[in-house]
């Protein structure tokens, strides 16, 4: 906390031009007729820097129909003369801001059309609009510009650290075999489906259980609302602890079967694994999960998919490990702090 406002503290461009080159390629603002290209695009940044995930098509729906992004500022396209879309670059300043304003950077190149540039003239427009968006602040919260990136590809890594972003955290994405035994924990628990009647009380439950980990902040109800009604989510493999009428724990899950190519396998994966302040300590998490991967065993995936925070300070690393869960890949959070 500071005393300062953030529009005292952050300068910035008071006009934010659009890159221009490299060649003949033009730029402008996406438009919602660009998301079929985008998700085009990000099928191929996928498939060259991380199979193991897909971007879904919903993503880019809801970012183009958020209240929160507006399209004609907030995004940025490469464009070649033919029309291909070579790059793309989103930038968000999330609603919810508790404790921080956060902006986080999205967007990637083709791998075909890299090594011309096309990234670095995307994220310095990306840094001067995040720029401009904690400038229009009148919060004494910290303000953060925050990207993320596979471990390893090198070359946007060293993109963000000639930018001055900094290694901020690291994450594991973790795996579970389903095919190995599933302890049966929990005893006299109760745990129930997510269900829309429980929506607004799960969705209280996780702003309490993550208010305490890394960058995050409470999602707002329009995120929520959106989170809850993906189509690749699945109610019927999550899992909410009923303590005494109140939600005491969640595991929230989906089923992107686009990644199962990639990966080598059917999995599930674990967006929301959390348990409010009031309730921890009593074993709820481990239970929560025992249930929904016998849950997921029971539907025949493969495996049980999830991503952590190294160092989260809820000891949720030597959970995952303790019910069985391994190491994959490795992701790192940079950011810039003002």
């Amino acid at each position: 906390m500071t005393e300062l406002p953030l529009s005292d503290r952050v300068s910035a461009p008071a006009v934010l031009d659009l890159p221009t080159g490299p060649g003949a390629l033009s730029w402008r603002s996406a438009t919602v007729a660009d998301i079929p290209a985008l998700y085009a695009l990000e099928r191929e940044v996928s498939a060259a820097d991380h199979p193991h995930y897909t971007t879904p098509l919903e993503e880019f729906e809801d970012d183009f129909s958020a209240s929160f992004i507006d399209t004609a500022t907030d995004t940025v396209v490469a464009v070649e003369p033919d029309g291909t879309i070579q790059g793309w670059g989103l930038v968000i300043l999330s609603p919810g801001q508790r404790t921080l304003v956060r902006t986080i950077l999205a967007g990637s190149v083709r791998p075909s059309a890299r090594g011309r540039g096309i990234g670095r003239r995307i994220l310095s427009w990306q840094i001067a609009r995040a720029e401009q968006l904690l400038a229009s602040s009148d919060k004494t919260l910290p303000g953060w510009v925050l990207a993320y990136v596979q471990e390893n590809v090198a070359d946007a890594r060293a993109l963000f650290e000639r930018a001055g972003l900094s290694i901020a955290r690291y994450f594991l994405e973790l795996r579970r075999d389903l095919s190995q035994p599933i302890p049966e924990l929990g005893g006299e628990l109760t745990i129930e489906r997510f269900t829309p009647e429980r929506s607004v009380a799960v969705h209280a439950a996780v702003v309490d259980a993550f208010q305490d980990h890394w960058a995050s902040q409470p999602m707002s109800d329009e995120q929520w609302e959106s989170f809850t009604a993906r189509s690749i989510a699945r109610p019927d493999l999550s899992a909410v602890a009923i303590i005494d009428g109140e939600v005491a724990g969640f595991v929230l899950v989906s089923v992107n079967e686009e990644d199962w190519e990639g990966q080598g396998f059917s999995s599930a994966y674990i967006d929301l694994v959390g348990v409010p302040r009031a309730f921890r300590g009593r074993g709820i998490a481990p239970a929560l999960l025992a249930h929904t991967m016998r849950a997921m065993a029971a539907e025949g995936l493969d495996k049980a998919v999830l991503d952590v925070d190294s160092d989260s300070p809820t000891g949720a690393l030597g959970l995952y490990r303790k019910v069985g869960f391994v190491e994959s890949h490795r992701s790192i959070a940079y950011n810039r702090e003002y």
